[in-house]
């Protein structure tokens, strides 16, 4: 299929497993051309909104995947109506450039969509949900299967203990989620980092540094692994 055939889309990308694997699934497809992702970053920690993923990780995330990445940048806490201003204002931008799909990674909550689907329509766009209502169980195993690799960054404190904060999302945590708990933390019961799978071009090594508890969230700070022999050349370039 050529290129110019298809409908340009943007990924709002999390920096998660759900917007990860969404783009995975279009791109097996080829039904949209992908011309970038599409991330809220909070300006005062430089951080993946709700994620709480460090700018560097998220830049290279989008290296990794070969494409650009609009940044949205808001305050915290942000009144929505500054989110909306601020996403307006940037899918407008995409749109005049051709775009005319947004792909998401939501999967079976109605209220979120249906908020997502009215924004758009305002300006003309429209939405892709490639993951809508699969069953999650199910779902989480294919992500694992297919090569996902991420940590828990956020972990909701009302529904999970602060110890799964910074807990690789593979086997043994899908069979020690209490009871409840969805695999795939689609009820925000966590958020998670994709470090490597079929989406991207190289992994991202991280650590797991500190673990910090805010405003009922417990945050696990991932930390980029630097290459050696990167740094060495870059020292000499200096």
């Amino acid at each position: 299929m050529k290129t110019g055939s298809r409908p340009k889309a943007i990924v709002s990308w999390s920096s998660g497993k759900d917007s990860a694997f969404a783009l995975q699934q279009i791109r097996v497809t080829e039904a949209f051309e992908l011309v970038g992702v599409l991330t809220t970053v909070t300006t005062a920690f430089r951080r993946v909104s709700m994620h709480g993923v460090r700018e560097e990780l998220l830049d290279a995330q989008v290296a990794s995947l070969g494409l650009p990445c609009q940044k949205i940048y808001i305050p915290s806490p942000c009144p929505n109506s500054v989110y909306e201003r601020q996403m307006t204002r940037v899918l407008t931008e995409m749109k005049s450039y051709g775009v005319t799909h947004v792909l998401f990674g939501d999967l079976f909550l109605q209220d979120i969509r249906s908020y997502r689907e009215k924004q758009l329509a305002e300006l003309g766009l429209h939405g892709v949900f490639p993951l809508w209502m699969r069953d999650t169980a199910r779902l989480a195993r294919e992500m694992l299967d297919a090569g996902i690799e991420a940590i828990l960054t956020c972990v909701d404190l009302r529904k999970l203990d602060a110890s799964f904060a910074g807990r690789r999302f593979d086997g043994d945590l899908l069979r020690s989620l209490p009871a409840g708990i969805d695999p795939c933390g689609e009820n925000g019961e966590f958020h998670t980092f994709v470090s490597g799978g079929p989406m991207f071009s190289a992994s991202i090594p991280v650590s797991v540094g500190d673990t910090v508890q805010r405003e009922g969230f417990a945050l696990a700070d991932l930390l980029p692994v630097r290459c050696p022999a990167r740094d060495n050349a870059s020292q000499k370039q200096r």
